[in-house]
């Protein structure tokens, strides 16, 4: 018979299992680092801000211990619009509901965006302070007076100065948030990566394709919607989807930047997005791509949630 440390049963064989929430001003590598503790690519990363708008969550298993990451959206204190306002409520609503928050922070850095995501911490669940971006610090000196400081603002668990390019880094992020998981049974079966659709997915990643190809000309509140999304049978593929995205913009002249030049950029867009979307699916992909302008959207509740935000 299986003894534990102490009084409570035990899971099966030992598991542990928990909710993760991965919080910090937009922006610090919260994506990255998500896709780097997840092992394969489930939430986008882009050099805009504001690129994550869901609570994606992202499921690791390893050993005994399963993590289940909540990846909230780069808190929003610059616009009261409606779309910042479902921002927000994300973020709230993600922070309540975890066994640990790792607190990301770019490393020998604290900015007014930071005091605002940190003022939502709650005292009682433990937050470990991850310090990213650590290969952009020019003195390893000024990181011991930085670190003083931010334990004298709140009383983090535990400090980890990381680069999440780094393999090794990511790994010990791992080991440091395993005891945090409560012993319990696993909430995913092993070879779940994610609790959003893969309709959900394909969206994420033409929207990624988009600011990624459009630069910072493009503002954030241009979105993606999924009209279509299909299985089809086919005698030459073992497995085959065909989906319709619609990129809606605010402006004609955003419109006409997404097509570019005798719609080269849109071609590229959809190119790039079909063969990540092929890899994540492994699945022959046709996707069919369209722009559409709809101004005001992000200021109108009904049409925010119309579009899939809460």
């Amino acid at each position: 018979m299986e003894m534990t440390s102490d009084s409570t049963p035990a899971a099966p064989a030992g598991q542990r299992c928990g909710l993760v929430a991965i919080v910090g001003k937009p922006n610090v590598g919260k994506s990255t680092l998500l896709n780097a503790l997840v092992g394969q690519k489930i939430s986008i990363t882009s050099s805009k801000a504001q690129t994550t708008r869901h609570r994606i969550t992202g499921v690791r298993t390893e050993g005994q211990a399963q993590f289940v990451f909540v990846d909230t959206p780069g808190f929003q204190t610059k616009h009261g619009s409606a779309l910042n306002r479902s921002l927000n409520r994300a973020v709230t609503g993600a922070i309540g509901d975890v066994d640990v928050v790792l607190f990301v922070v770019e490393a020998g850095n604290f900015t007014l965006g930071d005091a605002k995501v940190l003022s939502l911490l709650k005292p009682d669940i433990p937050a470990i302070l991850v310090a990213n971006k650590l290969d952009t610090l020019h003195r390893r000196g000024d990181l011991a007076p930085w670190l003083r400081d931010m334990q004298e603002r709140h009383p983090f668990a535990e400090f980890m100065p990381i680069s999440a390019k780094n393999a090794k880094d990511v790994e010990r992020v791992l080991q440091v948030c395993e005891k945090y998981l409560p012993q319990q049974p696993w909430f995913y079966a092993e070879d779940e990566l994610t609790d959003r659709s893969e309709r959900f997915m394909a969206g994420e990643m033409v929207r990624e394709k988009l600011f990624r190809l459009t630069g910072d000309e493009l503002p954030y509140t241009s979105t993606v919607v999924i009209d279509e999304f299909k299985e089809e049978p086919s005698p030459k593929f073992k497995r085959m989807v065909r989906i319709a995205a619609t990129i809606v913009v605010e402006r004609d002249s955003h419109k006409a930047m997404v097509i570019g030049e005798g719609g080269e950029k849109l071609k590229r867009i959809g190119t790039e997005a079909r063969t990540e979307l092929e890899r994540l699916f492994d699945a022959k992909v046709f996707l069919q791509m369209f722009v559409k302008v709809r101004s005001g959207w992000a200021d109108d509740e009904a049409r925010v949630r119309s579009f899939g935000y809460e």
